[in-house]
């Protein structure tokens, strides 16, 4: 624990860019996805990235590799999906606790690599807990508003797994990411607590919003006061933002947020936004510019990347955050 905030005290801390844009690199195929172990599985496995910590580990670790040797502090584990709701996709509900402890380790291990090389700089892996395919806040089903495809305990009980498997893997942190509904952010944060208070232990959480569009709400409606007052009852490491925004359209909402809280403060935003195609097309200089403009304002203490990212955004993001002291986090 007292690692990262000593380390987050000094220096502004990077974090690492995207896994999945990465591992695409790999055009990994079906039988790539399956491995031996799930060589006669009876359903489609292509496109389950997380299945890739158990059939291809030393892809994820190459990747883990690259963001730090590219400078970053912390990088995270392959579970954005790592949930019983996110596999029930895949019919992968029982390896859930294997996924994310598997994951866990691997990136642990490079972790570990890195700080053992340079103890001055030591290396930290977060859990990533993304938000699920489902909302707690809005019905699916435009003729029936009050229905719900998941309930809050339902949420609870599958982030808790998750939760557990991360933190016995090895995760040095906790980050609840690409939240586009606060009600199933809240019901992980829930989970984390149930874990914390029955372990006796304290592990650092970041929480990482998304804001969807130039309305400045999420998915669900709220405002960035609104979100972050939603979470502020917990002791957080950070909040922040990502991904669905480039630095430039994500920088007002990290004012309003630099403005309203005393905790640290996070970003990792897309490399700008999406072509016709999908793609991302901003280049790690110009992303640097737009990322020099969030250090020259004071904005944050943990920069990293989202969709579109890889190690040269990261590389050129930590040449410059090298230049700027961190945030000053005052009482708000």
């Amino acid at each position: 624990m007292s690692d990262i905030h000593k380390a987050i005290s000094e220096r502004i801390l990077v974090l690492d860019g995207a896994m999945g844009t990465m591992l695409q690199r790999y055009n990994f195929s079906e039988e790539d996805f399956r491995g031996e172990r799930f060589k006669d599985f009876p359903h489609p496995l292509k496109g389950n990235n997380d299945l890739l910590s158990l059939t291809q580990p030393q892809a994820i670790k190459d990747v883990h590799r690259q963001y730090f040797e590219a400078g970053a502090d912390i990088v995270e584990t392959n579970t954005f999906s790592g949930t019983t709701i996110g596999m029930a996709d895949y019919h992968l509900e029982d390896l859930v606790y294997e996924l994310n402890y598997e994951s866990a380790k691997l990136a642990k291990e490079v972790a570990d690599e890195f700080t053992a090389k340079n103890p001055d700089k030591p290396r930290f892996v977060a859990g990533s807990i993304g938000p699920t395919n489902r909302t707690a806040s809005m019905s699916p089903d435009v003729n029936d508003p009050g229905y719900r495809a998941v309930t809050f305990d339902d949420l609870r009980i599958a982030y808790k797994q998750q939760v557990e498997a991360l933190i016995d893997g090895g995760s040095d942190i906790l980050l609840v990411e690409t939240i586009f509904d606060t009600l199933n952010a809240k019901a992980a944060l829930f989970a984390i607590e149930e874990v914390k208070e029955e372990r006796n232990l304290n592990i650092p959480i970041m929480v990482s919003g998304t804001i969807t569009d130039a309305s400045g709400r999420t998915l669900s409606g709220q405002t960035v006061e609104a979100f972050l007052i939603s979470i502020s009852h917990i002791p957080l490491l950070s909040v922040g933002f990502n991904c669905a925004l480039g630095a430039d359209q994500l920088k007002p909402y990290l004012q309003r947020l630099s403005h309203n809280t005393s905790f640290n403060i996070s970003a990792h935003p897309n490399a700008g936004l999406p072509n016709a195609f999908g793609q991302y097309d901003q280049t790690p200089e110009e992303m640097q510019v737009l990322i020099r403009e969030y250090l020259e304002d004071n904005l944050i203490n943990i920069i990293g990347g989202c969709c579109g990212t890889n190690p040269e955004h990261i590389r050129l993001i930590a040449e410059v955050a090298k230049e700027y002291s961190p945030r000053i986090v005052e009482p708000v």
